[in-house]
């Protein structure tokens, strides 16, 4: 097992700011392109990282905690986002998932200070029971994740310009 919590705190606390030195100031083209019907858009992506934060991750910690396997975890609405009708910039969104983001690990630094808390289970409605240290895991594979796919999204986007080069470009052929 590699799970470490001040690893996993790093790369969660360094996922607002990657997402905002790649993508603010960059065209509507590079924000608005998907990979198919079905697909997210980047800014698709942030609104979902959003609700994750509002959501899943703490919400799931915090009932681990209380109740422990007696109470299931809520079903996630992994597509939710895609309800609303944003009209923020992405300078806007990338504010507020940083700013959730956060309030987040300050609570999760408050709620984890004693590490054998991360041993503690809960009820997953697909998984059955799970670990706090397995659901921190995921948050952090999660954030990479997402960003994989918003590099991958935006490669999309030039993959008809790059000609016979595509051959040599992994992110075009994956």
């Amino acid at each position: 097992m590699n799970f470490n919590m001040k690893e996993a705190i790093e790369i969660l606390e360094r996922t607002p700011q990657t997402l905002e030195s790649f993508l603010i100031g960059l065209s509507v083209g590079w924000l608005q392109t998907n990979e198919g019907e079905g697909t997210w858009n980047v800014s698709e992506v942030i609104d979902h990282l959003i609700e994750g934060e509002i959501h899943n991750w703490i919400p799931r910690l915090e009932l681990i905690l209380q109740e422990g396997e007696r109470k299931s975890f809520p079903p996630f609405d992994r597509h939710s986002h895609l309800n609303k009708i944003s009209e923020s910039s992405i300078e806007q969104t990338l504010l507020e998932f940083k700013a959730i983001r956060t309030k987040n690990l300050t609570k999760l630094k408050l709620l984890f200070k004693d590490e054998s808390n991360l041993e503690l289970t809960g009820s997953h409605p697909a998984f059955g029971i799970v670990k706090a240290r397995e659901l921190l895991s995921t948050w952090a594979v999660h954030d990479l994740t997402h960003i994989a796919q918003i590099v991958r999204v935006m490669a999309e986007r030039y993959r008809k310009d790059v000609g016979p080069w595509k051959e040599y470009l992994g992110i075009l052929n994956s």
